[in-house]
């Protein structure tokens, strides 16, 4: 007490460093109320991606009945303009200005509602022949819109629920459990629901004009019934969802950065040579996966001739990605995270040979989709765990130039989406081509080796391009590390800058 009443500067400071600065790691440890609330939030893009990239082809081409040139169109178009989207809302986010709620969850409860609605409508197939490719791209368009605005605010969130890095990673290890459970759930309620009510197949022009129109009808619209039935439960989930994420986490406030133009950013954040590398591994593994994913339930029903099967398969990849999560939490911790996105890249490439050389045998395509889960399991979560990194190594190279995650976040999820757009519309127009019969009961032998094509070398040479670019990323653990401890002295100095200044004030 008494050092307070001295006048000089000098003594002045030796007094305010007489006092030791709080404790703040405390103000950033989540419980795990927290993480599971946070991680809850991502199981909506999880679950309608899920339930889009696998069933909304076959929904397309065998329900709604639309040309395959036409499909291919919708699928396209739509990813293309949902990845056109993604770099728009990140800058718009990173502009918005700071509320009560945040910055990134009004972005997420506003744009609830109206995705919810267009998502249905999506499964919705029109009273009208005319204009229904018109109805299936706009809905399809403004979804991926709604739903960029939730995702692109969603993801940044990561880097604003904690500043300890550790905190952040254990959030993520949470949040990727929570999103392939939400594919789980996605397939096993599109899947159980829309398999109860597959639609049946057109035996060939003879049949038909036998009398099979009527029965062929009735099975037709159980099916538009169960789709829409399907469409209504997740996003009865997606409203739950975004309510638990709203209540469950606190957004703080993080540092705000400089107004700048839109091609400003994209060149401020491509600028940064890890971000741009691991933007680019991303992209190649995306697409592999993606053209696995988007054409596997096809070739399940059309090439192996599980019709009434594929999604159970499609179940059990998923099941077994969810159950392959902490294998790979463990693998990441113990071996880092660039030899993790590596080894569970390649752990599914003899699985997607397997499954296109052996003979059509139901028990050993469950028990190798099962096996190549384990592969999907890192797909989902290993390359989303590396994007904090690169964030925190340009705020460590750039410590004047704060508060552009949402920018990084977004040209993330831009190029997932753009591989999604392009390998689907790829996809359906190499069906096209080769000849494909919308609910045809065979399909041409040419269909049968399209599908191989895009569902195992087209894959797995994509895959290894993208391996080979991350040959060259830089973020070695060692580094990693480094930045931490950095970013973590930072913060420190930040803080004991402000306790002074409190006291002082006080005083």
């Amino acid at each position: 007490v008494g050092c307070i009443n001295k006048t000089e500067a000098g003594s002045f400071s030796s007094c305010i460093s007489l006092f030791p600065p709080p404790q703040h790691e405390h103000r950033n440890k989540l419980s795990v109320c927290n993480k599971i609330c946070y991680a809850v939030g991502g199981a909506p893009y999880q679950i309608t991606g899920c339930a889009l990239g696998f069933f909304l082809q076959i929904y397309l081409l065998d329900v709604a009945q639309l040309d395959p040139f036409y499909a291919s169109i919708i699928l396209f178009v739509g990813r293309a303009w949902d990845a056109v989207t993604d770099p728009t809302v990140g800058f718009l986010v990173s502009r918005s200005p700071w509320t009560r709620f945040g910055r990134m969850l009004p972005w997420v409860v506003l744009s609830t509602p109206l995705a919810v609605l267009s998502y249905f409508l999506i499964w919705f197939v029109p009273p009208f022949e005319e204009g229904k490719v018109i109805w299936y791209l706009f809905f399809y368009c403004i979804f991926q819109t709604l739903q960029t605005c939730f995702h692109v605010p969603y993801s940044a969130l990561t880097m604003f629920i904690s500043s300890e890095q550790k905190e952040r990673d254990s959030a993520t290890a949470y949040r990727m459990t929570v999103e392939v459970l939400g594919t789980v759930l996605g397939t096993a309620i599109q899947g159980q629901i829309v398999g109860m009510a597959t639609a049946p197949c057109l035996p060939g022009p003879a049949d038909i004009a036998a009398g099979l129109n009527s029965s062929l009808s009735v099975g037709l619209n159980a099916s538009k019934t169960a789709y829409m039935i399907a469409s209504g439960v997740i996003c009865i989930i997606y409203v739950l969802c975004a309510i638990v994420l709203f209540f469950g986490v606190r957004e703080k406030k993080g540092e705000t950065s400089e107004p700048m133009g839109f091609f400003q950013g994209i060149k401020l954040v491509m600028g940064h040579g890890p971000y741009a590398k691991l933007v680019m591994v991303f992209l190649f593994t995306s697409l592999g996966f993606m053209l696995l994913e988007g054409n596997f339930a096809l070739f399940c029903s059309s090439t192996l001739g599980f019709r009434n099967d594929f999604q159970n398969i499609l179940l059990a990849i998923m099941l077994s990605a969810t159950l392959a999560i902490p294998f790979w939490q463990w693998f990441l911790t113990r071996f880092g995270k660039k030899t993790a996105v590596c080894a569970g890249s390649l752990s599914v490439v003899p699985f997607m040979i397997l499954v296109v050389c052996m003979k059509s045998n139901l028990i050993i395509t469950y028990i190798v989709s099962f096996a190549a889960g384990v592969g999907v399991a890192a797909a989902f979560l290993l390359p989303w765990s590396m994007l904090p990194d690169v964030v925190d190594d340009f705020q460590v190279q750039n410590p004047d130039s704060t508060g552009h995650e949402a920018l990084f976040y977004s040209f993330y999820v831009f190029f997932t989406k753009f591989a999604s757009g392009v390998s689907l519309g790829i996809s359906t127009l190499s069906l096209d081509f080769a000849g494909y019969i919308s609910r045809g009961c065979s399909q041409p032998e040419e269909v049968a080796i399209t599908l191989k094509v895009l569902v195992s070398a087209a894959p797995i040479g994509l895959i290894l391009i993208g391996l080979v670019i991350l040959y060259w990323y830089p973020i070695t653990e060692e580094r990693r590390q480094g930045n931490r401890k950095l970013l973590q002295e930072l913060r420190d100095e930040a803080d004991s800058e402000t306790d002074s200044t409190e006291l002082v004030n006080m005083i």
